[in-house]
Formats: C-alpha cells, structure tokens, sequence
C-alpha cells in the first residue's frame, strides 16, 4: 500500500498571497502583512509587478521549522 496521494508538489512553484493565506488554514491578509513587518513570515519575492510570491519549497520549509517540538 503506497503511503502517498498523488505527485509531489513542485517545490518551486511561486505561490500567490491568498494561495499562501489557504494554506495557511486561511490566515488573514492583515496578520501575514504584519508578520512579514517582523520578519517572521516565510521568504517572499516581490516581483517587478510589485505582487509578492512564495516559493512552496520555502513555505513548507518556514512551516517544518515552526512545528511544536522542532528542534
């Protein structure tokens, strides 16, 4: 019985903000904004455009360090 559901996710994808705040459990815009104030929220990219991205490696990353119990 294989243990995985389907491909893995491409690591270098870009992700969106609100694809970000989804996978976040549907985090607010407000607290992502004031999280990147203080420097604590996953590594961004601000494109030309001005938008910002998240790589997926990066977010799952961020997310693995901020696990209960991480060393």
């Amino acid at each position: 019985m294989s243990t995985t559901k389907g491909p893995r996710p491409d690591r270098n994808e870009l992700l969106t903000v609100p694809q970000v705040l989804e996978a976040l459990g549907g985090l607010s815009k407000h607290t992502f904004y004031e999280w990147r104030e203080r420097r604590v929220a996953p590594p961004c990219f601000r494109l030309p455009n001005g938008q910002l991205r998240v790589r997926r490696g990066d977010l799952l990353d961020w997310l693995e360090a901020h696990r209960e119990g991480a060393a």
